[in-house]
């Protein structure tokens, strides 16, 4: 995950917009719990799907883009990363290996034709320099967006204009799919949805085992170096000891709601007044490029309704090109075939880890010259 963006000085005196981070942080976060709570209530209350992660990130993205000093603290972050993480693993089955056995090839070539879409996509913001030097190329990018971050600082592209474009992809990719989810799930359905009984009895030591797993897991996932390994290592642990049956999760509503408020929280305060000045010249055609990616996805959704007879709400999900997390959390909350979704993501996820940057490096390669060819050139 990259670095908290608020943290770049402005060179330009604070704008009007701008006065909410003179607000001590105590109050700064008081407005951003109550506001996030307001919003998520009312968003659940019109059976939103992931509302709970939509309405702090909104939140996030108001209070960012207006200023906010605050950051949430790494360790919460990581830890709701691995929440995430160990609720993904306790989704898997048997019959998910099985299923991506029997239809690994088809499963492969969509993961495989995103991510040359994309970095597609990437060259030709590079081409036509719509952003300096290769960050269109790491910006697009469909997912791992922290390793695609240190990469391109690695590779000396501006970091901030590469998370900008990684989480503003996230951003309209949650609430284009959220709504889609919304317009599909049978209105009486999402009203069975909307009374989930948040604060059930439960098994209180099994609790205790899941939170210690979920601890053990992330600091595994932090000290593994992994990129994105809070997410990864707890995905991977938890789906042996699921399928193993050794262990009985136990993740209650109100628990997986303090995790899906981190990620939110975090995604909306790096939309910060630094970057968004930064990035503005450039925006419409970033969201052209984000557009023609969510298009070309659904069009690939509609390969696997035709050969492998997935309901569309199901294969949309499963093609689009967000983050594992946030598109676990919509698909967590409506009717679909969760299993398959995180089958396909969790591919595409991997792929992009194992070859995304070397991709991203080949494309910049060839687009944009370094100093040392230029000089060669000129002799």
């Amino acid at each position: 995950m990259p670095s908290d963006l608020s943290n770049t000085p402005p060179k330009t005196p604070p704008a009007k917009t701008e006065r909410l981070g003179r607000l001590p942080k105590a109050v700064q976060w008081a407005l951003i719990i109550l506001a996030s709570l307001v919003f998520a209530i009312i968003l659940h209350a019109f059976h939103v799907p992931a509302a709970l992660l939509l309405g702090p990130m909104i939140i996030g993205i108001i209070m960012g883009t207006n200023g906010a000093s605050i950051a949430l603290p790494k360790p919460i972050y990581l830890g709701a990363q691995s929440v995430l993480g160990v609720m993904i693993g306790a989704s898997m089955s048997a019959g998910i290996l099985t299923s991506f056995a029997h239809d690994w090839p088809l499963i492969l070539g969509i993961t495989s034709l995103t991510l040359i879409a994309s970095s597609f996509l990437g060259w030709i913001l590079c081409v036509r320099q719509v952003l300096p030097g290769t960050v269109g190329i790491w910006g697009s990018s469909p997912g791992a967006a922290s390793a695609m971050v240190i990469m391109a600082e690695a590779f000396g592209a501006d970091s901030r204009l590469v998370a900008f474009m990684q989480y503003v992809r996230v951003v309209i990719v949650v609430a284009v799919a959220s709504s889609i989810a919304n317009l599909w799930i049978d209105p009486e359905m999402a009203a069975a949805a909307g009374n989930n009984d948040w604060f059930p009895a439960i098994n209180y030591g099994q609790f205790a085992i899941t939170v210690a797993i979920i601890i053990g897991v992330s600091l595994i996932g932090v000290y593994s170096r992994l990129p994105s390994g809070p997410l990864l290592a707890p995905l991977i642990i938890a789906t042996i000891l699921n399928l193993a049956g050794w262990v009985d999760f136990v993740l209650p509503e109100w628990f997986l709601g303090l995790a899906y408020a981190a990620i939110g929280w975090t995604i909306g305060l790096k939309f910060t007044p630094t970057v968004i000045r930064h990035a503005a010249h450039a925006l419409p055609k970033i969201l052209l490029s984000i557009a023609v990616l969510i298009a070309f996805c659904a069009g690939l959704s509609m390969l696997l309704v035709v050969f492998m007879d997935v309901d569309p709400l199901t294969a949309y999900l499963a093609t689009s090109p967000g983050g594992l997390d946030s598109v676990a959390i919509i698909a967590a909350s409506t009717n679909v075939d969760l299993s398959f979704i995180l089958v396909l993501q969790a591919a595409r996820f991997f792929m992009v880890l194992a070859f995304g940057p070397a991709l991203a490096r080949l494309v910049a390669r060839k687009t944009i010259k370094t100093p040392q060819d230029n000089s060669t050139s000129k002799q």
